[in-house]
């Protein structure tokens, strides 16, 4: 089988065992440096260039490094920080509550474990609402006096950029609350969407123009979402989706009923969600989800669980990163086998160079996949991919397939 590169000096990187204090540095600095890399790919560039569960697993290497050897602390470690998303071009703004993130799991024994945790903490009978968990890019819209005063992105998850001027283009966000029971001041968190059809037409366009495509949704709501020019901005037909109310004087102590409350105020929030009493109803409904949401106009990669009562929620906490009453469930990502026929190079407008692998076609997600994208020269080395291979291609939330694996034993 013949090499993709002929330069032999080019190996990707390794995973050195961690021998000792010296090795264990060593590898904690890699991690780290990688870790920041894929946040700045993911969060700010908006071209990720690994899955979720590979970020993850990465994430949990230095996790468990870190508490085996604490000597080696660093406060900016990426255990430490949401990924950020801040862009030099707009204002930053503090953000009056954290915009934490969550943490994920990927079975049902995790969930198990979570509900467990929850009922030991409590000691007392609670309640879990679960929610389909949206594929955008996170939003903060601050109501005063019922009128949006500011739209920040999540950050750093301490600050973000101030995109308000680009929210108020986002037709199904209100500019003024309507009905009763709205606080003063209300904080209503939430993610900006882009419709699975818009995404594809806006990525023929690309096409034609010669430009890159965006790989997902998620990634073209976020990239959108920092464009200077709010026309453009409008032209794009961005959605929006809430799931979280904060402020001091919240109209309940239901998470489940303050959302009810929302949807009357006029903000769109998914009729999905659904309050359970028991881990049984849970598994219900991720199994249910996690075929119908093949069906619905946004792209969606999962489940989040929350606990339902607020005073609950405060009794539990939070981490640094993660609050402590709730967890978000990722659906396995569609994958198939097929062989790696060629390897062309598309040459954007603006000079970027950018890897299709040409495939034997193959029917993944209910349509015939003859490319998949590359990402960049690193991705392919980092596969250690031959012409002819046999390769796994996904498209977990991503319009455009990708390779996450190859069968070596096949070659």
């Amino acid at each position: 089988m013949k090499d993709l590169f002929s330069n032999n000096n080019i190996q990707p990187a390794e995973s050195p065992s961690v021998g000792g204090n010296s090795a264990a540095k060593d590898k904690l600095e890699t991690l780290r440096k990688q870790l920041h890399e894929h946040n700045y790919n993911y969060y700010v560039l908006s071209q990720p260039t690994i899955s979720d569960i590979d970020f993850d697993a990465l994430m949990q290497q230095l996790a468990e490094l870190e508490k085996e050897y604490p000597e080696f602390y660093d406060p900016n470690s990426p255990t430490m920080r949401v990924g950020s998303d801040i862009n030099k071009n707009f204002v930053q703004v503090q953000h009056r509550y954290p915009m934490l993130s969550l943490q994920n799991t990927y079975t049902e024994e995790e969930i198990a474990d979570f509900f467990n945790r929850v009922k030991r903490s409590l000691n007392e009978d609670f309640e879990i609402v679960c929610e389909l968990k949206f594929d955008g890019t996170s939003i903060s819209l601050v109501y005063e006096n019922a009128r949006l005063s500011q739209a920040i992105t999540r950050g750093d998850g301490k600050q973000g950029d101030d995109v308000t001027a680009n929210v108020r283009t986002v037709r199904n966000i209100p500019l003024v609350l309507k009905g009763d029971n709205i606080p003063g001041y209300v904080e209503v968190r939430g993610e900006i969407l882009m419709p699975w059809s818009v995404f594809e037409e806006l990525n023929r366009e690309r096409e034609v123009q010669e430009e890159p495509l965006f790989a997902n949704p998620r990634n073209a709501a976020s990239g959108t979402l920092k464009m200077q020019d709010s026309k453009v901005v409008a032209a794009r037909k961005l959605e929006s989706s809430v799931y979280y109310l904060m402020g001091e004087r919240l109209p309940s102590d239901s998470h489940f009923e303050n959302m009810e409350l929302a949807r009357k105020w006029g903000l769109n929030v998914s009729a999905t969600m659904k309050k359970c009493c028991s881990l049984e109803e849970v598994f219900e409904f991720l199994k249910y989800w996690d075929v119908a949401r093949k069906s619905l106009s946004v792209a969606t990669d999962g489940v989040v669980l929350k606990v339902d009562s607020l005073s609950q929620q405060r009794n539990l906490g939070s981490t640094s990163k993660f609050p402590r009453w709730a967890i978000a469930y990722k659906f396995n990502a569609e994958k198939a086998l097929t062989r790696l026929e060629s390897v062309t190079y598309q040459v954007g407008r603006t000079g970027a160079v950018t890897p299709v692998a040409n495939l034997e076609p193959v029917l993944l997600s209910g349509t015939t996949v003859k490319r998949a994208s590359l990402y960049n020269e690193d991705a392919i080395l980092a596969l250690d991919l031959h012409i002819g291979d046999r390769v796994y291609v996904e498209k977990g939330g991503e319009i455009i397939p990708k390779i996450t694996g190859v069968d070596k034993e096949a070659r």
